[in-house]
């Protein structure tokens, strides 16, 4: 798909990996609706970056949010071709901690909002694609979703994160299949150790010592190393159907 011209959403737009998405889009002539929840931060990034950028202060777990969100991006831009989710959590926890089982709310929250927040949009940006005009090929549209490596490698404590982030990456290659007769195309890409905001508060010499877990680059992966493979998969278009891990040769170990 050419990104000149595409209009795109990208939940967690307002930062880290999904602020690295919107600022790669814009620059190569997209125009993009950023989806979080995070009021302040979204509309300071949407006035810095510019007349091509909206905000939607959006829940992605919350279906009338969604909706609304995909139906303002099409009022402001027209369409929409391009679907990113990078809105996620990890809140770890012990299936059997000090204090005890964890709690069902705890696990439910981190599988809603990873599976059931990608599927929503998943389904409302579809439901937008399947009118739109398809180019030469056909295709009317490109959604990608944000896995893990910790969907094939769990450490301890990572039991709901591990759980929903391999149903992300599990219900891949059978939307795709659907969605082939659409003209969408549907691709996961699982991250390693990236320095986002959800590794932001540790201290530099810690993430330096995660950085080091990595084979080569032995380095925590940059947001913008992300955004680069996103962009690949909108332009290649035999990009569909898969998950795609972006970890330096990382298999994480136990704990």
């Amino acid at each position: 798909m050419e990104i000149k011209g595409a209009v795109a959403v990208v939940t967690g737009g307002a930062s880290g990996l999904g602020e690295a998405c919107v600022l790669d889009l814009l620059q190569r002539g997209a125009r993009v609706s950023i989806l979080d929840l995070a009021r302040e931060r979204g509309e300071n990034a949407a006035t810095r970056m510019g007349d091509e950028v909206r905000f939607f202060k959006t829940d992605v777990t919350d279906e009338d949010a969604v909706r609304e969100a995909m139906d303002g991006t099409v009022e402001e831009f027209g369409a929409i071709h391009v679907a990113i989710n990078c809105a996620g959590t990890g809140d770890p926890a012990k299936v059997l901690g000090k204090k005890g089982p964890v709690s069902m709310e705890q696990f439910n929250r981190v599988v809603k909002l990873n599976l059931m927040g990608t599927m929503n949009v998943i389904r409302l940006s579809a439901a937008r694609m399947v009118e739109n005009q398809g180019n030469e090929d056909g295709e009317k549209g490109v959604i990608i979703n944000t896995s893990s490596t910790a969907a094939f490698e769990g450490q301890i404590g990572q039991a709901a994160y591990s759980a929903s982030k391999a149903a992300v990456a599990g219900m891949t290659l059978p939307i795709a299949r659907e969605f082939a007769e659409y003209g969408i195309r549907i691709v996961t890409i699982a991250p390693g150790l990236f320095d986002t905001p959800l590794l932001g508060a540790l201290p530099e010499k810690v993430k330096a010592s995660l950085g080091n877990m990595v084979p080569f680059p032995a380095r925590l992966g940059r947001p913008q190393e992300y955004s680069l493979l996103a962009r690949q998969i909108i332009e290649n278009p035999m990009l569909n159907g898969t998950t795609i891990r972006l970890d330096a040769a990382l298999r994480m170990a136990a704990r």
